[in-house]
């Protein structure tokens, strides 16, 4: 289907909407059997066109053509794949700009992070590309006579579900399956499914029919997916609920799934931290720039009592430096939430945290520019006085919204930190490297950061615990996780 709408409010985003807005699989474009659903710019409210909704037809379809294209993909070099990864980098960087124009038009980052997120996306290829010949096995001597080789076995078709906050830096993550050998079949967010679309459109022919596919819908899609026979492999980047649900959905199968999930993640600010060091880390912890809208956020700050006032009144100042704004205009520092409901859910927290008693310090409400009052903007908002019984202190909120404590005793403070069920990440501010060393052992989480907030490094396993998930990504661990070990035993 061609649907590229006119835009009039932007005549440059309706340049470079995708034309194509149906399902990609089998090296081409489809009419969805589910039909169409309408998509929208967050932050003027006006339609970006109509999007396919695939339904369990379209994606029995699309899991044939990718078993039948994993046969053949399968037996490529590695040198071969990986130069097939370095040509869809290529084309993804000479098109940032215009990718990240659709982004930040789709979900409502500012285009100037929205441009750097689609760098990242062809960096991200590129470094998995290298990866392509280090997915080795060992061998082992057993006697004289008798010699174990391990192998490393692409699974088959593997279903990337992806989030909606990072929608093209989330679509590149195909990358690790696809240099392991694997086909892969990815799904992204409802609300944000056009870069995709249009990512399909800019690298259509460099690999060959079956092995990428993009499938765009709700629920229908992504649960056909999970329960398909000819899917081993389901990885997620989303919330816990839907973590959950994709857990019981391939138990009967007894699918191999990793997800990143989401978290309510802690600073901790001792004493003897440089202060101006630690409010910097403080305010671009929570990520202010899109909304809070990042399972990384640390959205709960803990600041030794010592230091309390001055913290506080740092944090409140840096986090002017976040206005919300239309976010395909440069010169914008926040953009909006995603959607209208995500936005209701967002302010509904915000009233939780008043009605349980957290002061609230700034921001709360949208902004009272007119020329933002049909979009889903939030002013970063900032509690103090919250106490663990309350709900902004445990649940993901999943916006720009910072829950601040005092704490005295170390003991009592990381049983706070810890007395959530999520464990993604966490940051250590502090002057000495015994306090470090010890919080990063306490804390449980599978990302700390010292004297440092918010930054991810390629070639370093990122991921969680507990209801944050189990994948570990952005490193060799995640090619590994995209194939299993084989034995074999030679008897010379």
């Amino acid at each position: 289907m061609s649907s590229n709408p006119s835009f009039a409010g932007n005549p440059k985003i309706s340049a470079v909407l995708p034309e194509h807005r149906g399902l990609y699989y089998g090296g081409t474009w489809h009419e969805p059997h589910g039909g169409y659903a309408e998509t929208f710019n967050p932050a003027t409210g006006d339609s970006l066109g109509r999007c396919a909704q695939a339904n369990a037809e379209d994606v029995h379809n699309a899991a044939l053509e990718a078993h039948s294209a994993f046969r053949e993909w399968r037996k490529t070099g590695p040198i071969e794949r990986g130069d097939a990864l370095r040509k869809i980098a290529h084309a993804i960087r000479v098109n940032a700009e215009e990718l990240g124009l659709i982004d930040s038009a789709d979900c409502g980052n500012p285009v100037s992070e929205a441009v750097a997120d689609v760098h990242a996306a062809a960096k991200q290829v590129e470094y998995f590309a290298g990866l392509a010949t280090e997915i080795k096995g060992e061998t082992s001597m057993i006697g004289d006579r008798i010699v174990n080789a391990t192998l490393r076995e692409p699974f088959g078709v593997c279903a990337r579900l992806i989030a909606y906050n990072h929608p093209l830096l989330f679509a590149a993550k195909f990358a690790p399956a696809l240099v392991a050998g694997n086909t892969v079949i990815l799904k992204p967010a409802v609300q944000s499914p056009l870069s995709a679309y249009r990512l399909m459109e800019l690298i259509d022919g460099i690999l060959p029919p079956g092995v990428l596919s993009v499938l765009t819908g709700g629920i229908e899609c992504g649960q056909a997916l999970v329960s398909h026979e000819l899917v081993p492999k389901i990885t997620l980047i989303g919330g816990a609920a839907t973590g959950r649900a994709i857990l019981a959905g391939g138990a009967s199968r007894m699918k191999q799934i990793d997800m990143e999930l989401g978290g309510k993640n802690a600073m901790i600010i001792f004493p003897d931290a440089d202060l101006k060091q630690a409010v910097n880390g403080a305010v671009r912890g929570m990520n202010f720039t899109w909304c809070g809208q990042s399972c990384g956020s640390t959205s709960r700050l803990f600041i030794h009592e010592s230091i309390w006032d001055q913290v506080v009144a740092g944090v409140i100042e840096g986090a002017k430096h976040y206005v919300p704004g239309i976010p395909t205009e440069k010169v914008t520092t926040m953009g909006s939430l995603v959607s209208k409901a995500h936005w209701d859910r967002v302010m509904n927290y915000i009233d939780i945290g008043k009605e349980e008693g957290a002061t609230l310090r700034t921001g709360g409400q949208p902004p009272s520019d007119p020329k933002l009052s049909k979009g889903c903007f939030i002013e970063p908002t900032i509690f103090t006085d919250v106490t663990m019984n309350m709900r902004i202190a445990k649940e993901e909120i999943f916006g720009p919204v910072l829950s601040v404590f005092k704490w005295k005793d170390e003991d009592e403070m990381f049983e706070m930190v810890n007395g959530v069920e999520y464990g993604l990440t966490s940051a250590i501010f502090t002057a000495s490297i015994s306090n470090a060393y010890k919080a990063a052992r306490r804390v449980e989480a599978g990302f700390v950061w010292v004297n440092n907030a918010s930054a991810h490094f390629m070639g370093v396993p990122f991921g969680g615990v507990k209801q944050s998930g189990n994948a570990r990504e952005e490193s060799l661990s995640e090619v590994q996780s995209f194939t299993y070990v084989k034995n074999v035993s030679f008897n010379l």
